[in-house]
């Protein structure tokens, strides 16, 4: 009979793994906060030219893409149309990926090693699962 992964590497360990990384994984990303600054009037980009500070705002990215959907609600083969749209709408995307913060949330050295141990041990277990274990007694 074969095991996990059609190896013979253990369902055991497999399951055990399995459930080890799962818990683990979810109390990683659950200790994780995520927040962002993004708005319309947020600044996404800035650059210098001959000494003056310039910025573009969300705000700013949205009246290109007003216009490239009107010209494409006029004539949809417009390629000024798609340019201006899919140009602002790539960089709305790109300023609201970029506004993105991660931070940990407060937990003592024992939760996290408790929550590292969980994760990468179930990933050892479920990886070690899905390898041959003895090649002296072939299936």
């Amino acid at each position: 009979m074969k095991g996990a992964g059609g190896t013979s590497g253990g369902v055991g360990f497999f399951f055990i793994g399995l459930v080890m990384m799962c818990g683990g994984f979810y109390l990683l990303l659950n200790a994780i906060s995520v927040t962002s600054s993004f708005a319309l009037g947020t600044r996404l980009y800035g650059f210098s030219v001959l000494g003056s500070n310039f910025s573009v705002t969300g705000g700013m990215v949205m009246i290109p893409f007003m216009f490239g959907i009107g010209f494409l609600f006029f004539n949809s083969k417009n390629v000024l149309g798609w340019l201006l749209t899919v140009g602002a709408l790539t960089a709305l995307i790109f300023g609201v990926v970029s506004s993105i913060r991660f931070s940990f949330k407060a937990m003592t050295a024992f939760e996290l090693t408790a929550i590292l141990v969980l994760a990468f041990g179930g990933l050892g277990l479920f990886l070690r699962s899905l390898k041959t274990v003895d090649n002296r007694y072939p299936d």
